[in-house]
């Protein structure tokens, strides 16, 4: 399994990069977010990549950030989606809406991305509902709420009580935006209650 690239960037299209590491040359297909944050050709960078392997291809995918790696394995274990519908939904949103977007269940946002309707949007949002906490709260996510802050802890709190992690995530999404970033993990936990309590 190939975790990382770490070389220099020599060449861009519009779903891919070239990466040029010790000389050999990886062709990395990527979302437009990802793309977008590589720079300029001739510069270092770093991918966290995830490698595909199907019965006739092998197929290398990077990702600017671990939370959009983790978002793509989600996304690509829903039925209907391959890697190529997951790039497209990844270019529209990024992990954070993708997030907000199944903790609220919001089929119309998933739906922005090229190439998924509305069955496919549902199916999405339904399936994964469950797991949006887990990728939240995941060491690697950062997605929402990285664990041991004030709103990943009061994640944890939440799905302590009982609270399912959609649930819990859009609870407590609610009350860090009311609240704003330097909340402590009382007053969210306490608000974000309230708020699930509705």
């Amino acid at each position: 399994m190939i975790a990382h690239l770490k070389g220099i960037l020599t060449s861009t299209a519009s779903d891919h990069a070239v990466i040029d590491v010790g000389g050999v040359g990886y062709l990395v297909g990527a979302s437009a977010r990802t793309l977008d944050a590589l720079g300029p050709v001739g510069e270092g960078v770093t991918l966290h990549t995830e490698l595909l392997v199907g019965e006739d291809f092998l197929r290398l995918v990077g990702f600017a950030t671990a939370g959009e790696r983790d978002w793509f394995r989600l996304l690509t274990g829903v039925q209907g989606v391959g890697a190529r519908v997951a790039l497209a939904i990844l270019s529209a949103l990024p992990p954070d809406d993708v997030a907000r977007a199944v903790a609220a269940q919001d089929k119309a946002m998933v739906a922005r991305a090229n190439g998924v309707g509305p069955k496919l949007a549902e199916r999405i949002v339904r399936e994964l509902k469950d797991k949006v906490g887990a990728v939240a709260l995941g060491p690697a996510g950062g997605v929402a709420a990285p664990a041991g802050s004030a709103a990943g802890d009061a994640l944890s709190a939440l799905g302590n009580l009982g609270f399912r992690p959609a649930e819990a995530s859009a609870a407590v999404a609610a009350a860090e935006e009311e609240l704003g970033p330097g909340a402590t993990l009382d007053a969210l936990v306490r608000l974000a209650l309230r708020k699930a309590a509705k």
